[in-house]
């Protein structure tokens, strides 16, 4: 079993260093120096360029793609048209557009290579330990590539979506419903860090997550927040938007379906760049917690 991984950055490394652990033989490159040695030092096979990488292959060339979505992974997949064989196969994994999956797809099946969109979800612990994989694509490529994601996936952690397009289709959603859900919550702890009452937030994050209905990863993680930082004093409410709450509503607009709290806690997420909120300090810290997305610090 050998792959190639192209990008090494949080999700990236894990991947690599959870398919080593299972006795996948993993190689890989980023254009980052510091990248390059920070998965180096995890004992990882990396090169020091694209082409470098390719050729370090015996056989049939598999490349998994974890990359920024828009115009860094489009470019990657051009120009490795250009360079791999018919019967390559590209495994894109970052969470791009599924326009863009499809027509990276078409661009790839021109060429005779193989192209499978994986949605990732999990964060950058489940990338590391288990991760929570949507495929899309060829049922002939993901055939023969299927062992790859038992191998990366939590157990009955991957599921082969359909038609290529689909697996990128899957994660947006998923992530739209995950604004939906962190936006309920941040608003949850507003409401109790404002009220006259005074609970300590850590604790009530725990109590939650031992046999309430809304007990989930999401809790457990901000309960970690707490324990690092009590009031979020730290940080400022500011919570970027990733693009696939966007793509979710314009595909729920595209198809008259109702979505008002993914559309909601989308619009909620613009505005907390003018409204330093405790809503959005929440939800801010969960989506540092689970994906390392960057936080805003708060000046002293």
């Amino acid at each position: 079993m050998e792959i190639g991984l192209i990008g090494l950055g949080k999700m990236g490394l894990n991947m690599a260093l959870n398919l080593k652990d299972n006795e996948v033989k993993v190689s890989g490159f980023d254009i980052s120096e510091d990248a390059r040695k920070e998965a180096k030092d995890e004992n990882i096979d990396v090169h020091s360029s694209l082409e470098e990488l390719l050729d370090s292959f015996d056989k049939k060339r598999v490349l998994m793609l974890s990359l920024p979505a828009g115009d860094i992974t489009n470019s990657t997949v051009k120009e490795l048209c250009s360079k791999l064989s018919p019967g390559d196969i590209i495994i894109e994994a970052g969470n791009s557009n599924f326009h863009e999956s499809v027509a990276n797809y078409e661009l790839t099946k021109e060429h005779g290579i193989g192209f499978l969109d994986c949605g990732t979800s999990g964060g950058m612990e489940g990338a590391r330990y288990g991760a929570c994989l949507m495929i899309g694509g060829e049922k002939e490529v993901f055939d023969q590539v299927e062992y790859l994601f038992e191998k990366l996936a939590i157990e009955k952690g991957y599921l082969y979506t359909g038609k290529p397009g689909s697996g990128h289709y899957l994660k947006m959603v998923h992530n739209g419903i995950e604004y939906g859900m962190m936006q309920a919550i941040g608003e949850g702890f507003d409401l109790l860090h404002a009220s006259d009452y005074d609970f300590d937030l850590e604790q009530v994050a725990s109590v939650f997550n031992h046999g309430s209905v809304i007990r989930s990863w999401l809790i457990e993680l901000l309960q970690q927040s707490f324990q690092e930082d009590p009031k979020l004093t730290g940080i400022e409410g500011v919570a970027n938007a990733s693009g696939e709450g966007q793509w979710t509503v314009e595909e729920a607009l595209r198809l008259s379906i109702p979505v008002p709290v993914i559309a909601t806690s989308l619009f909620a997420r613009n505005s907390s760049k003018i409204d330093d909120s405790f809503t959005m300090k929440t939800v801010a810290t969960l989506r540092n917690q689970f994906g390392g997305h960057a936080i805003v610090k708060q000046e002293d």
